[in-house]
């Protein structure tokens, strides 16, 4: 089989620059032992930043030219732009590029040396999977949870807003959102079948993105993952492999102010009402 090209796509808004500085060393790592695998030679990486600041986006061209000069990774920078959103932001590069798979990666996510190889082996193996979820952990080295059951609004709730008393009284119903109770198998299986995938990593393969169109641009930012996972789960299957693994800092919506709130819940209501709405 011959090896396949991966186009990487990474938004970045105001980012912090150390974890940036990690998420691209931590790549060009895995790049580098996916090459070395055989299982990709060709590899177009792209930093878009939407930050609507000279400044900020000369830095993150500067983190960039430094770790992928020489590497072989064809790098472009995109930012000059008005802040058009996460998932739109990833769609400026995620049409037209002929690559058989594309990654879907967060500023704030470390991959494992061996992640790469392992996903896209796993793929080229499973013709009748289209995209791909992670096993991730913490800075702390804790599971993180990222595929989940498709979203009751009482569940969203409760992660984002209720006292821990109260989260801890409905554990087994978070647990089973997050789907525990058939991820947490020892040894680590993967799983067909994931209702929602994070766009923090996603995988995907060219036919799915081309028989999709990406994420949804009207999604300016959350849920644009979970509408886009729905859509792929109508043409093709998706999977959770343990043995790709990464390393996320992100999440908790609510703890970021406001103006997260309040994106949080228009682009929840536009997914309801797209998708059904689930209260409980």
């Amino acid at each position: 089989m011959l090896p396949s090209s991966l186009q990487i796509s990474i938004v970045t808004y105001r980012p912090d620059q150390k974890l940036l500085e990690r998420c691209l060393r931590k790549l060009a790592l895995s790049i580098a032992a996916a090459r070395e695998a055989g299982v990709t030679q060709t590899v177009h990486l792209a930093l878009i930043d939407n930050s609507e600041d000279r400044n900020v986006a000369e830095t993150v061209i500067k983190l960039g030219k430094s770790r992928f000069q020489d590497t072989g990774v064809h790098v472009t920078y995109l930012h000059g732009h008005a802040n058009i959103g996460y998932g739109a932001a990833h769609n400026l590069v995620l049409h037209g590029t002929g690559s058989d798979y594309h990654l879907v990666l967060n500023p704030d996510v470390e991959l494992a040396p061996d992640a790469l190889a392992n996903a896209m082996r796993w793929l080229d193996e499973h013709e009748d999977v289209g995209a791909l979820a992670p096993l991730a952990r913490d800075g702390a080295g804790r599971r993180v949870y990222l595929c989940k059951r498709y979203p009751a609004i009482f569940d969203l709730l409760l992660r984002g807003f209720a006292p821990a008393f109260l989260r801890r009284l409905f554990r087994r119903r978070l647990e089973r959102y997050e789907l525990r109770d058939v991820m947490d198998r020892e040894p680590p299986e993967p799983l067909i079948g994931i209702p929602a995938l994070s766009g923090a990593f996603m995988l995907v393969k060219r036919q799915a993105i081309d028989r999709t169109g990406g994420f949804d641009p009207r999604f300016f930012l959350y849920f644009e993952d979970f509408d886009w996972s729905v859509r792929l789960n109508l043409v093709t299957k998706t999977a959770f492999v343990p043995s790709v693994e990464i390393g996320h800092h992100g999440g908790h919506a609510a703890r970021k102010g406001v103006r997260h709130i309040v994106w949080f819940v228009r682009s929840g209501f536009r997914f309801y009402r797209r998708h059904g709405w689930k209260w409980l």
